[in-house]
């Protein structure tokens, strides 16, 4: 009979090698370990099923609402530390689940609550909080991504008490399901980027599955067309008015993306520990032998570097004082080393790496989508060279 990771009591179980979740309040470190119970019970025995059929357990949406993870900081008080390794946590249990939250809470009602009036917030983020209205953003377009800050070709044309909407969105997560979208689009009268809070129900408004994915298959990305969607003024975000309001938003989501790939790192860890452990060959456990171990060391050395930049970055973003170039190169970096271990971790199942009934294949898929999105490793790289060189490489 085989030993599992659990069964021989190791003490680094959890891959916090240096204890990191330490520096969390006793209050968070409570809420923490209830995340991860309501994750181990309601969310990894799922994961996998749904990543293979490719469709969105819509049932889960009412338990992710009871345990409430929605605006953490802002809403909850608790640190920007605790909200990451939560984040990381998630992604853990799956990527996909991570991703949904990361659209609903990060995007969308980051952007609510960072650009939105007062008015419009006490009329709208009472139901985004408890989950009753889903929320999606839309940003990316067709022919648009890295290069959307100075091209965004979807329109915004005021006529009276209204804005008429025409354009596209593409990889727009959750909105073949979501109530709301926030969509960000080209004034024509002086060519700036605002934000609109769309109803989805509204005439005009189309959303298209996007299909044939590789990665992140649980959540629903689509194609979205606006086609002379009539927006009432009171759903104009008061306070979205050029593409450096789009900024405030990303610099926090994009703390996000690099928590996923934290979270990511720790379950290539976990899988690929627990089947060194388990998995016998020439007669003993893989985690036997020389090669195979270093193996899981370079994974927990990712990880683990990984997240002690998220560490001190997170107390940067306590302290208001992180800046869009840190964000920058912390995903740039997180996700290049998530990148390195979901692959050595993939190698060390041999051909069991390559279908998901036991997981690696998964996460080796996921991790593609979470290196892209948020910026690409190479403009990310960029945006740091910039603030190092004083030089702009970037068209």
């Amino acid at each position: 009979m085989s030993t599992s990771a659990a069964e021989l009591n190791l003490p680094y179980a959890d891959g916090d090698f240096y204890a990191f979740e330490q520096m969390l309040s006793a209050k968070e470190q409570d809420r923490l370990a209830e995340v991860r119970d309501f994750l181990a019970r309601e969310v990894k025995p799922i994961a996998v099923d749904c990543w293979n059929r490719g469709e969105f357990p819509m049932d889960l949406i009412p338990k992710l609402a009871d345990i409430d993870l929605v605006s953490p900081v802002r809403r909850q008080g608790h640190s920007n530390l605790f909200a990451g390794l939560m984040h990381a946590e998630v992604t853990r249990a799956d990527a996909s689940i991570s991703t949904f939250m990361g659209v609903h809470d990060g995007l969308f009602t980051g952007s609510i609550e960072a650009l939105a009036s007062q008015e419009q917030k006490d009329a709208w983020l009472p139901d985004i909080y408890a989950m009753k209205k889903i929320g999606a953003f839309g940003l990316t377009e067709p022919l648009g991504g890295s290069d959307v800050a100075g091209g965004t070709r979807t329109t915004a044309r005021r006529e009276g008490d209204a804005w008429i909407l025409n354009g596209a969105k593409r990889w727009i997560g959750n909105a073949t399901f979501s109530d709301w979208v926030v969509v960000y689009a080209r004034d024509v009268e002086d060519n700036r980027v605002k934000g609109f809070l769309v109803d989805t129900a509204l005439e005009g408004f189309s959303a298209a599955k996007i299909e044939n994915k590789i990665a992140l298959r649980t959540v629903q990305n689509a194609d979205i067309t606006l086609d002379n969607v009539v927006v009432p003024e009171f759903y104009k975000l008061a306070n979205a008015n050029s593409f450096r309001d789009v900024n405030k938003v990303l610099k926090v989501t994009r703390l996000g993306v690099a928590w996923q790939a934290v979270g990511q790192q720790l379950a290539a860890f976990d899988v690929a520990r627990r089947y060194a452990v388990e998995r016998q060959q020439f007669g003993r456990p893989l985690a036997s032998f020389q090669l195979v171990q270093s193996q899981l060391v370079q994974i927990l050395g990712n990880a683990v570097s990984s997240m002690g930049m998220m560490v001190r970055l997170s107390q940067l973003e306590d302290l208001g004082e992180a800046k869009d170039e840190q964000s920058a190169l912390a995903k740039a970096f997180t996700t290049a080393r998530m990148r390195e271990s979901v692959a050595i971790g993939r190698n060390l199942l041999g051909g069991n790496g390559i279908v998901t009934d036991f997981e690696m294949a998964k996460i080796f898929a996921d991790a593609e989508a979470i290196y892209s999105y948020e910026g690409t490793h190479e403009i990310n790289t960029l945006v740091t060279g910039r603030a190092i060189t004083g030089i702009s490489a970037i068209v």
